[in-house]
């Protein structure tokens, strides 16, 4: 069972040990995501993998199943039961790697596709190292970032799915305004961290940094594979 003792209201051993879980947590999410994504690569057939985004009210549905399923799979991460709790973490892992699938697989085929994936990948880890930092460091109470989070979302949403219906691209300034509601998600999932969870909510609250992480992730993959294509 969680404690109920807010981490705000914790001893100092407490928080590091609560901090320390959440982002081994975090860690081992994303070395689960990777172990997944490389799984789903060599097992997946390639024609289903081109159905995926070759149809693009295929391409809705995988979106529309995604955030619902996501959305249950964090109310189970914040359940009181630890089992449950892993089981929605790990069941968010499964659904982000499938939804990666069909741009890791077009990343990959790309001439210099392995580095296209490095670079994406060790500049998200900067972006949320050094984010991570001014969160933990700075005195500054991020809360006002839900709502333009919460905005920005929807905005985003309605813009991806005119763009699949319509036919549009929605460019690179899209995916720079994406990274830059990526980072404000985890500037202000960083500081829930020290004012919104409990001492036993470390699952949920990793679940909502790794998520965080690969929106960011996502994007900048994106810019990149366009300066290839």
């Amino acid at each position: 069972m969680m404690t109920d003792v807010l981490v705000a209201h914790s001893s100092e051993v407490e928080k590091a040990a609560f901090y320390r879980k959440t982002y081994l947590h975090v860690a081992l999410s994303i070395l689960a995501f990777i172990g997944v994504e490389t799984v789903l690569l060599k097992t997946v057939p390639v024609e289903v993998i081109a159905m995926m985004f070759g149809q693009k009210y295929t391409w809705l549905l995988i979106i529309g199943v995604f955030w619902l399923a996501s959305m249950l799979a964090s109310k189970w991460s914040l359940s009181q039961s630890r089992t449950t709790q892993y089981f929605g973490l790990g069941f968010y892992i499964v659904l982000e790697a499938v939804i990666f699938m069909p741009m890791i697989y077009i990343a990959a085929n790309m001439q210099g596709g392995g580095n296209i994936i490095f670079q994406a990948a060790m500049l998200t880890i900067a972006m949320f190292a050094g984010l991570s930092a001014v969160a933990f460091t700075s005195k500054r109470d991020f809360s006002f970032l839900r709502n333009i989070i919460i905005i920005g979302g929807f905005l985003s949403i309605g813009l991806i799915v005119a763009g699949a219906i319509f036919g549009f691209n929605l460019g690179l300034w899209f995916s720079v305004g994406m990274v830059l509601l990526a980072s404000a998600s985890i500037l202000y999932e960083t500081s829930k961290l020290k004012n919104v969870y409990t001492t036993g909510q470390y699952v949920g609250a990793s679940l909502q940094l790794f998520a965080s992480i690969m929106l960011l992730f996502w994007y900048i993959l994106r810019i990149l594979m366009s300066r290839r294509s």
